[in-house]
């Protein structure tokens, strides 16, 4: 397969050409998510049980909303496994990356073909109402289009916030998107009256050097207390980010390494981005952690782990903490 090096020399790092094959397979396995986010998954027995816990997160962040004399933002994250999250941001519920249908394959499943370790058997009717979907790239490990097509068949008039990429995938499905480029920024509302401000950063370049880069976000709560970013390849543009800051960076801390090619970084990286943006909650994120099978998966190899990261974290941001979420429960993180 041919495959664009991973060109660091420029501030955006440049990976695989973009032709949506079996080359692009080879590129964009930086996140490699699968089947539902189950919360009704027998294995965990994470079925009503769980998804009470979540309920009930939701529910006391909307009566926290809700009222005036309040006046605190939190953010409850659950992780889904692979690139997948739903965030709670005050009451406002925002579905991010999801793959919560089927496997993630690229298409090409002889090459390439995995599956969730621990949310198994989540069905879409299982979600709860859902104020934005946010997707930060263009391919199927974000772009999920198994489980994007029936999503839009429930709720096609549903906010959508994504990279312009994605244009050509996501027209035909859903009525109401907004594509930002790097710099723009647009605003979700929620029913109890909830304001988030998405901001998109420059994320990745998943072809030749010229082309437009994939996005990574940055997320504002409703009274500004708390900024969260997000981009789950762990690139980023350091003289756009030296401008921003957030209180939470979700990031990938484990490397994803193809020879000679770096699939998804980490571990260093990820601290000096984290100390970057004056971070003080870091949320690693395991986008390679997948039951998978085929060729590539046979090759990919992990460098780092989390331990290694916060012994990293600590030298160059001591007052830092590590939150490691647990998959299908919320992680609350209120202002610092």
């Amino acid at each position: 397969m041919g495959m664009a090096a991973h060109c660091n020399s420029a501030p955006l790092s440049c990976k695989t050409w973009r032709n949506r094959g079996p080359t692009l397979l080879a590129a964009r396995l930086c996140s490699l998510p699968q089947t539902p986010f189950s919360f009704r998954s027998d294995t965990l027995k994470l079925s009503t049980c769980r998804w009470d816990k979540v309920a009930s997160a939701v529910a006391s962040e909307e009566s926290a909303v809700g009222s005036s004399s309040s006046g605190t933002d939190v953010f409850n994250l659950t992780y889904l496994e692979g690139n997948s999250w739903l965030w709670d941001i005050s009451g406002l519920r925002v579905l991010v990356d999801p793959i919560l249908v089927g496997n993630l394959d690229f298409g090409i499943p002889w090459l390439y073909d995995a599956a969730k370790k621990f949310l198994k058997n989540f069905e879409l009717t299982d979600l709860p109402q859902v104020d934005c979907l946010l997707v930060t790239q263009s391919l199927d490990d974000h772009c999920h289009l198994k489980t994007l097509k029936p999503l839009s068949e429930m709720s096609p008039n549903l906010r959508v916030i994504a990279t312009p990429n994605a244009k050509p995938l996501l027209d035909p499905l859903f009525r109401n998107v907004t594509y930002l480029e790097p710099g723009q920024e647009s605003e979700v509302e929620a029913e109890n009256g909830s304001k988030v401000r998405i901001r998109a950063t420059a994320g990745p370049v998943l072809g030749p050097p010229w082309q437009r880069p994939e996005n990574g976000y940055l997320v504002i709560s409703p009274q500004g207390q708390l900024t969260l970013y997000y981009e789950p390849h762990c690139v980023y543009n350091k003289d756009f980010l030296e401008k921003e800051h957030a209180d939470i960076v979700i990031t990938p801390v484990i490397k994803q390494l193809l020879p000679n090619f770096t699939l998804v970084s980490g571990q260093e990286d990820a601290v000096q981005l984290a100390k970057l943006l004056h971070a003080k909650f870091i949320v690693p994120m395991k986008n390679g952690d997948l039951d998978s099978k085929g060729f590539l998966a046979s090759i990919i190899q992990g460098e780092g782990t989390i331990e290694s990261f916060k012994e990293l974290l600590s030298k160059e941001l001591p007052d830092a903490k590590t939150l490691e979420p647990t998959p299908g429960e919320p992680l609350q993180i209120p202002p610092p």
